[in-house]
Parts: C-alpha cells; structure tokens; sequence
C-alpha cells in the first residue's frame, strides 16, 4: 500500500499480484464528502462512455471478460431506469479492472488506466496531478529498486566470503564464539580497505545511527565492496596472509572507486 498527495487529497495505491489498483473512493473525495463517494462513482459508472471504455479495456486485458453480459449493460446505459454498482459489474462481467476492498482500506479501486480516466469526472486538472504523482511514485519505486539490488548484490557475495572464511581459516574444534571473532575480523579487512576504519569504530563515531557502515553506502561503494568480498574470497582460497590481502584489496579499492567515479554516466549507478 501507498499514499500519494494530489491537491491535497491523499489517494490510496494498492498492489495485487504486481499490478497497481488506485482508490476511486478517495479520488472521489476530493469533489464531494465522503458520503457522497460511492454516488459519483456509480453515475460515473452508469454514462455510456465510461461502459465501453471499461469494456473494451476488458476486452483487451482480460481473457476471462463475460462480453455477453457486457452488451447487455451497454444497450441499457444512459437510460433513465439504468443504474450499474461497481460490485454488480464485477460479478456480471467477471471484470478485473476494477475491485471492491473492505477494512480499514475499504473502498473501490481500479487499475491505473481506468482511474485516470475517472479523474476527468473529478477535474481534467486533477487528472493531470494524478498522473504526474503517480509516475513520480514509479519513477521513486525503481530508484529504490535499482538501490536494493545492489545491495542484495553485495550481501550475496558476502555469503560467498564467509563460507571461503570457514573452510580456509576456520579450525574445525573452534566454538561459535570464537568463529563470530574471526568473521569480525574479516569483515572488518574489507571495511579497512574499502572505508579506512573497522565496524566499531564506525559505530562509535554514529551512536544516533541503526546498522552498519554498509547500510549507509552510495551504489559506487556497494559496487567496489562487492567485487572485493569476491577478490578476497579467491586470495584466502589461495591461502594470502591477512595483512598481505588487506593492502591489496585497499589498493583494488582505490583504484575502482577512481574509475567509478570518473564514469560518464554514473548517475545510472545512483
């Protein structure tokens, strides 16, 4: 669930099977009292306009859509006696565009491309907001997307390094606590090289902070600390001294945090 903010109306964003569903009911708020939501969107509903465009959006998204039971409404809308609920529409037409939620976010939603054709029975200027809020939810969306994976990046490789830390470094008698003792210490060869002081120090220095060091890296340094925990891996496997691998791996972070940063298009790395 998300929130966006169009003239100073909060809007309601929910995620049903990766797909986006945007709250009608709130949208509708934003021209009448909240008793009067469920009326706008059933005129809205009713206009011969708003029926086919739901039903050819049906028709090209969904395999399942009754088109019978469509016709049906179709040749009744704009008839005084016509009068369609979204729940109706549904359960007659077996349509997908549209859903009724109950709860705490109760109300009608409907798939981003009918919402925004529901935003011009609101105002054409509150239909042109809603469209630039929610693509900056998107846009938002994917940077942090683009941030997590990298991050996951790194933390998948660091299972790599810890499991060429047991088997190369790690005596098989040795306890649970004396094995955290040396997974710090390693941990802490890639934060020396990389960052140039050990976790605690870094904790220290940043009560009012929660996590690590590497919780608060930019993407060129998640990317260089990945590739490090992969190098670091191979020289333990090949059996270099601790000292011996920490002077290397902080030159290889030297030089690929210059060239990271030197690169043309590093802004689609952030």
């Amino acid at each position: 669930m998300a929130k966006i903010n169009v003239q100073q109306t909060d809007v309601t964003i929910l995620q049903i099977n990766e797909t986006d569903y945007i709250s009608l009911t709130d949208m509708a708020n934003a021209k009448e009292s909240e008793s009067r939501a469920a009326d706008i969107i059933k005129n809205w509903l009713r206009n011969r306009y708003t029926l086919e465009f739901m039903g050819t959006w049906e028709q090209i998204n969904n395999p399942n859509f009754k088109v019978v039971e469509f016709d049906h409404f179709k040749s009744q809308a704009g008839l005084a006696s016509f009068v369609l609920s979204v729940s109706e529409w549904i359960e007659k037409t077996n349509a997908v565009g549209v859903i009724v939620r109950k709860g705490k976010y109760g109300g009608t939603y409907a798939h981003k491309d009918i919402a925004f054709e529901f935003g011009s029975a609101i105002s054409v200027r509150f239909k042109l907001y809603l469209i630039n809020e929610f693509q900056r939810l998107k846009e938002e969306e994917q940077r942090q997307l683009g941030w997590t994976a990298k991050r996951e990046l790194a933390k998948i490789n660091y299972h790599i390094h810890t499991d060429a830390i047991k088997q190369h470094l790690i005596p098989a008698e040795l306890t649970k606590e004396q094995t955290s003792v040396v997974y710090a210490s390693e941990a802490d060869v890639l934060n020396v090289a990389l960052y140039g002081i050990i976790a605690k120090q870094w904790r220290e220095a940043n009560p009012e902070l929660k996590g690590n060091v590497r919780d608060y890296s930019n993407i060129n340094e998640l990317i260089c600390l990945s590739n490090m925990e992969n190098i670091n891996a191979v020289l333990i496997n090949d059996g270099v001294s601790q000292r011996e691998r920490l002077i290397r791996l902080n030159k290889i972070a030297i030089q690929q945090m210059q060239v990271l940063a030197n690169v043309e298009n590093r802004k689609m790395l952030k």
